[in-house]
């Protein structure tokens, strides 16, 4: 009777293990990197404005995966705000995109902070999903060809030279 319990969890086991490793791959996400091509979306922001990375006017484009329960997301748009007015004229583009499940709350912080830089909200995460972004806020520059030129996991100080100066590198 032990005997046949073994046998009976052991192929549980194997049949479990398999299991796991056939539906691994659907839930294994690509996350993308500098140099690979930004998986392509078309968003209409708040303003009624369409971008898409395949159309966003020949500049370079710095999309912002976001949310307003997020602290450290909150913590660096004032910077990105800045940032955004400040390299507009050169050619960059900046667009936040929430990830807010509730609107009211998404609404409430644009109604409090009103960035000026485009923003829309992706609440099924469709988008965010599509770069395997999961640490936020998390930032994709993408250069004129569609492609990932840069990434940045985390806060930042949009004002920091170091990253305006590597911006203007890219324009």
């Amino acid at each position: 009777m032990a005997r046949n319990n073994q046998v009976l969890g052991i192929l549980f086991a194997v049949l479990f293990g398999g299991f796991l490793y056939a539906i691994h791959d659907q839930f294994e996400q690509h996350v993308v990197e500098p140099g690979e091509r930004a998986p392509s979306f078309t968003v209409t922001t708040e303003s009624g404005q369409r971008i898409s990375t395949t159309d966003f006017g020949g500049k370079l484009l710095v999309v912002n995966f976001w949310a307003t329960w997020c602290p450290p997301c909150v913590e660096e748009m004032p910077s990105l705000n800045q940032f955004a007015q400040k390299m507009a004229p050169n050619g960059v583009v900046v667009l936040g995109v929430s990830i807010d499940r509730n609107e009211k709350a998404y609404r409430a912080f644009l109604q409090q902070n009103r960035p000026s830089f485009q923003v829309a909200r992706d609440p099924k995460e469709d988008i965010s999903s599509s770069y395997g972004s999961f640490k936020w806020p998390e930032t994709y520059v993408i250069n004129r060809e569609g492609k990932v030129v840069q990434k940045y996991i985390g806060p930042r100080n949009w004002n920091d030279p170091e990253i305006v100066n590597s911006m203007r590198s890219l324009l």
